[in-house]
């Protein structure tokens, strides 16, 4: 036993907190982990600060995309069950009306700012109605969206049925 109370002891002194005067443990920041701080800050905002501007015409290419899509489907149905389909651009609604196969649907367009027709030139106000036939659309035509930065253009090609989406910047 007389070897095993020095060990008691050293466990019991270790266990005690030491106070060493004149160390203060409250320490600041270095001028080093400041520099490192604002290095990691700016980059991550450097990585995440253009993807907010890329949301702000997410939208936009979003129409832009959905718009190419009912008139390229319009144009495929046109040609495979040999009907006419017809297209309605309502400006003062900002809404695009159509018929095809499924029956009659609406969409809203809340960039949609003009149309441009070869017959009829730009048109901004009012309603406009295109017709896709077997023998593909009488005339081309773009439909012009309006963004926050930016514009596009969705171009169909009357002759061969493609359609584009521009972006005009």
């Amino acid at each position: 036993l007389s070897v095993m109370e020095p060990m008691a002891k050293r466990v019991e002194r270790a266990r005690m907190p030491t106070l060493k005067i004149g160390i203060c443990n409250n320490r600041g920041f270095t001028l080093l982990e400041l520099v490192v701080i604002i290095f990691i800050l700016s980059l991550v905002l450097a990585i995440s600060f253009p993807s907010f501007s890329l949301q702000k015409d997410g939208k936009l290419k979003s129409e832009a995309g959905h718009i190419a899509s009912i008139l390229r489907y319009l144009n495929d149905s046109a040609i495979s069950t040999q009907e006419i389909y017809a297209v309605n651009i309502n400006f003062k609604e900002k809404t695009l009306r159509y018929k095809g196969p499924e029956g009659e649907k609406v969409e809203r367009i809340d960039s949609l700012s003009r149309i441009t027709m070869q017959s009829k030139g730009n048109v901004s106000d009012g309603e406009v109605t295109v017709f896709l036939s077997p023998a593909g659309a009488g005339e081309n035509f773009s439909i012009h969206l309006t963004g926050i930065e930016s514009s596009m253009a969705v171009v169909f090609n009357a002759l061969s049925g493609r359609v584009k989406v521009l972006t005009n910047e």
